[in-house]
């Protein structure tokens, strides 16, 4: 049996409302992103929101709106995707590495304020000297498990930061301090501003696409201007009867926004979202029935305090459990037909960062050694019971052939 990592979950509705688009000329930015938008910003508690084409898109529309500048430092995790260091160099500043929490991966927000102090004081080196004037903060909820809001925002309260969540896993997900308070909502003021990602395998797909959220509406505007070349308008109010033929660039904006295509999948997957997300919430507790036993694995946290979005599943091995790596590991499972991938290689591990900003393992001790033991197992809503069966099989079959504890005893023949 061959288990892909991920295959997209998409209905009649959705292919209908693409074919709807199509037929009705609007390809590109029209109304089906305003609609988009309008439902994103109910489901997560947001008062605006801007539909872009990636969530790269935006994070960096959400650094430029905020006032990064050249020469900045902005605290990143280690633990994280590309994107999230990425927009902050497209701004000329200093993404400051930080290490992960040993548990949830999240941002360690002690070690972030230890890295303030060090650049405050001149001990850490940088480009040119540059990153002294530490500016922001971008936690990522990694997996879908949330960073805790209120500790981040303290957080930056006492250091003076704003605070951008790069919330590509963690749509729809939720954090309570306690079990008597209701949820609150990743996007639901939780951050200046929260980017969303809407790849292909995420709970909710535009193919590509991305959507940042926030409660302020100068950012907002900021956003949406610079989302189409700084155009005073867009194509949609030029075109539509609601303004006139002239536009002015009022600003050296990018081309992110979405089209009406991509939205219209949007719309009918957004209004699937729960189902989907407690479809792999499902998966998700019955890999936690079937791996709880296997001492070479150790399983992702989940707490009554979050509602996960389970994005990722991602598994811990054991090595001194084990006489083989986890690049052997993986392989071993790829070849058994497991589709299965790791995240991330931490960016201080990238020759970029490393050589560019001189990031060490020493520095970022946790992120260092938590890589080298992490496999992310399949999970999305179109999983089977047989394929998921076949997963947790290979997995058993390869700690078993692997592990260095003690074997369990043989009876004898006939005994």
């Amino acid at each position: 049996m061959q288990v892909p990592f991920f295959r997209c979950d998409l209905n009649d509705q959705e292919i209908d409302e693409v074919v709807d688009s199509l037929r009705s000329g609007w390809l590109t930015t029209g109304p089906k992103v305003q609609r988009f938008e309008q439902d994103f910003a109910a489901a997560v508690g947001a008062s605006h929101a801007v539909a872009v084409n990636s969530g790269t898109a935006a994070l960096h529309l959400a650094v430029e709106a905020l006032g990064l500048r050249s020469g900045q430092a902005v605290l990143v995790p280690a633990m994280t995707f590309a994107a999230t260091a990425e927009v902050v160099r497209y701004q000329g500043a200093v993404p400051v590495l930080v290490d992960c929490d040993a548990i949830s991966g999240n941002i360690d927000l002690a070690d972030a304020g230890h890295k303030i102090k060090r650049l405050r004081s001149g001990k850490a080196a940088t480009p040119a000297g540059q990153g002294k004037a530490v500016t922001g903060i971008i936690p990522v909820h990694v997996g879908g498990y949330m960073v805790e809001p209120e500790r981040v925002a303290a957080f930056a309260r006492d250091h003076n930061l704003w605070v951008i969540e790069d919330a590509a896993h963690a749509f729809p997900a939720a954090w309570r301090q306690t079990p008597d308070e209701p949820w609150l909502r990743c996007g639901e003021n939780t951050a200046a501003v929260t980017c969303f990602s809407f790849y292909a395998n995420k709970t909710i797909t535009t193919g590509e696409g991305g959507m940042a959220v926030t409660g302020d509406k100068d950012l907002a505007e900021r956003m949406r201007l610079m989302s189409l070349h700084g155009l005073s308008s867009d194509a949609w109010g030029r075109y539509a009867g609601k303004g006139g033929w002239d536009y002015r660039i009022v600003a050296p904006g990018f081309k992110y926004n979405m089209s009406d295509i991509a939205a219209a999948l949007g719309v009918r997957q957004l209004a699937r979202a729960a189902t989907l997300r407690r479809r792999r919430e499902q998966i998700a507790e019955r890999y936690y029935e079937r791996l709880a036993d296997i001492k070479e694995v150790e399983l992702p946290p989940s707490t009554p305090d979050r509602l996960h979005s389970w994005h990722l599943f991602p598994i811990r091995l054991r090595l001194d459990a084990l006489s083989i790596d986890r690049d052997e590991f993986l392989d071993q499972l790829l070849g058994r037909g497991v589709g299965c991938s790791v995240h991330w290689r931490p960016l201080h591990l990238h020759p970029y960062y490393r050589e560019t900003y001189g990031a060490s393992e020493e520095d970022l001790p946790v992120a260092s050694a938590l890589w080298r033991r992490l496999i992310s197992l399949p999970i999305f809503p179109t999983m089977n019971e047989a394929e998921q069966d076949h997963v947790v099989g290979a997995i058993r079959e390869l700690c078993r052939g692997h592990s260095v504890g003690p074997k369990p005893l043989q009876k004898a023949a006939g005994a």
